[in-house]
C-alpha cells in the first residue's frame, strides 16, 4: 500500500516538473532577456548574439531625440561659402552628407553630398562658377519623437542614410543617421575616420595649409610642427588662439601667432571647434 503512494507521490512530483517546464515561458520582455542571458551565461546562446538581440529589443523602446547628433554639434555647410571656404570642413570631417543652411541653421535648404563634388575636382572651372543650390539632395524630415525601429524600417525602405530632426516647433534640432540607429543594435561602429589618434587632429590640406581641431593639445601641435608655442596658461590649440583674440571669435576671425595664420571655420557660443591653420612660406 505504502508502495502505491509512494509511486504515485512520484508520479505527480514528475509531472509537476514536466507542467512547470511548458509552462514557465516568460510573459514580458524582461523574462525573456532574462532567459537569453541565462542561456549566454550557459554558453548556450552567444555572447556578441545576445548583445545584439538585447540591443534589438531595446531599440523598440527608443526616440530619435535619445541618439540624435544635437544642433550645437553638426558640421554644416553654409549656402553662401565657396568651395575653397568649406571644402577643408569636408575634408576634416570626413563625413559623407552634409546639411546645408542659408541664413541660420533653421533655414535648411537641403543636403549636400561629398561624392557629387567629386567631378569638380578636375575642373577648376566648375569650382569657380560652382553654384551650390545645383547640387542639393532634398532633406528627408523627422520628429525628435519618431521611434528608432521605425525610422530603420523607413531609412531601410527609401535607402536614405540621413535625416534631420525638428523639434515640436519645426527648428531644426539636430541630426541623425543609418550608423547612429544600428550603433544602438551593434555597438560603436568605427572605421578609419574615427581614430583618436594624435595625427588626425591636424589634417594637411594643401603646401602650407592645414585643419586643427581646437581641442589639439598644444604640446601635440609643437611636435608635429617642430616649434614652441607656449603651453604655460593653456593645454589646447582653442585656448591659447582665444587667449590671442581678447575674446570668443566668431567664425571666419582671423589672428596670427608666431608663423602661423589661424582662421576660425567653426565655433559655439562657448568655444572654437575647428581651425584652419595657414603657416607661411619658409
Amino acid at each position: 500500500m505504502s508502495e502505491d503512494r509512494t509511486e504515485h507521490g512520484t508520479q505527480k512530483n514528475w509531472l509537476g516538473k514536466i507542467t512547470q517546464a511548458f509552462s514557465d515561458e516568460p510573459k514580458t520582455r524582461e523574462d525573456l532577456l532574462a532567459d537569453l542571458k541565462d542561456a549566454a551565461d550557459d554558453n548556450i546562446l552567444d555572447q556578441e548574439a545576445y548583445s545584439i538581440i538585447e540591443g534589438a529589443m531595446q531599440v523598440s523602446d527608443q526616440q530619435v531625440r535619445d541618439v540624435m547628433i544635437p544642433r550645437s554639434q553638426m558640421v554644416v555647410v553654409e549656402a553662401d561659402q565657396t568651395p575653397k571656404e568649406f571644402l577643408p570642413i569636408i575634408i576634416s570631417s570626413a563625413h559623407s552628407r552634409f546639411p546645408v543652411i542659408g541664413e541660420n541653421p533653421d533655414d535648411l535648404l537641403g543636403i549636400l553630398l561629398a561624392k557629387d563634388l567629386l567631378p569638380l575636382i578636375l575642373d577648376d572651372a566648375g569650382l569657380e562658377n560652382f553654384d551650390i543650390t545645383q547640387h542639393l539632395r532634398k532633406p528627408t524630415i523627422i520628429p525628435e519623437s519618431k521611434r528608432l525601429n521605425i525610422l530603420l524600417k523607413e531609412f531601410r525602405a527609401n535607402r536614405n542614410h540621413m535625416a534631420m530632426v525638428v523639434d515640436e516647433y519645426a527648428g531644426v534640432a539636430g541630426l541623425i543617421t543609418i550608423e547612429d540607429v544600428l550603433e544602438q543594435i551593434v555597438g560603436e561602429i568605427e572605421d578609419e575616420h574615427d581614430s583618436e589618434d594624435d595625427e588626425s587632429n591636424i589634417k594637411p590640406f594643401d603646401e602650407n595649409g592645414y585643419i586643427v581641431k581646437a581641442l589639439t593639445p598644444i604640446e601635440d601641435f609643437n611636435e608635429y610642427f617642430d616649434i614652441g608655442l607656449p603651453d604655460d596658461d593653456f593645454d589646447t590649440v582653442g585656448g591659447l588662439v582665444t587667449q590671442k583674440f581678447g575674446h570668443l571669435p566668431h567664425k571666419d576671425e582671423v589672428v596670427s601667432i608666431d608663423e602661423f595664420t589661424f582662421k576660425v571655420l567653426s565655433a559655439e557660443n562657448r568655444r572654437i571647434r575647428l581651425l584652419q591653420v595657414t603657416r607661411a612660406s619658409i
